[in-house]
């Protein structure tokens, strides 16, 4: 990646980072008090695809920043990533229907399943154009680390949310 995008990443890292440790406060302060089976159940469906949101583009800070004397491992790691994102982003799915979760708008499906999917694609198409030397490398990556990131805030937005709304319930 051309030194230009240090700044991004160095950005987009810290905030990943953070939101992190502070996704880490919010559900052990708020989380007290829940049975067993509630904290499975906002674990599963919010806070864990949370984490890996944010978790992908604190990996794909470090990994652009590493002075590498060639695209070709950053283009594989990210090439993978993305692969095993998009397969991950189908066991969400499939997981928040077994356990009740169902998104029922299409509103919903668009945080929850389309940005995070777009994300994880455009992290593969950002890796074909590392192994390629294509100029719209960064791009795709930057791209990627954005969607996932705005994933990540929504995501963590809505597990405050769902504590909050579930904690009378236990």
């Amino acid at each position: 990646m051309p030194h230009a995008w240090d700044n991004f990443f160095i950005l987009a890292g810290g905030a990943a980072a953070t939101l992190i440790g502070l996704l880490f406060v919010a559900v052990t302060i708020g989380g007290t008090g829940f049975s067993k089976s509630r904290v499975e159940q906002g674990s599963r469906g919010f806070f864990t695809p949370t984490l890996i949101h944010f978790g992908t583009v604190l990996l794909t800070a470090l990994a652009v920043l590493v002075p590498w004397s060639s695209w070709w491992p950053l283009g594989i790691i990210f090439g993978l990533g993305g692969l095993a994102g998009l397969a991950y982003q189908t066991a969400v799915v499939v997981r928040r229907h077994k356990v009740g979760l169902a998104l029922p708008d299409w509103h919903d499906w668009l945080p929850y399943v389309g940005v995070p999917a777009l994300g994880c694609a455009c992290l593969v198409v950002g890796a074909v154009g590392l192994i390629t030397d294509k100029s719209f490398a960064p791009y795709a990556v930057a791209g990627a680390t954005t969607l996932l990131l705005s994933a990540g805030v929504y995501g963590a937005w809505d597990l405050t949310l769902w504590i909050v709304k579930n904690r009378d319930k236990t």
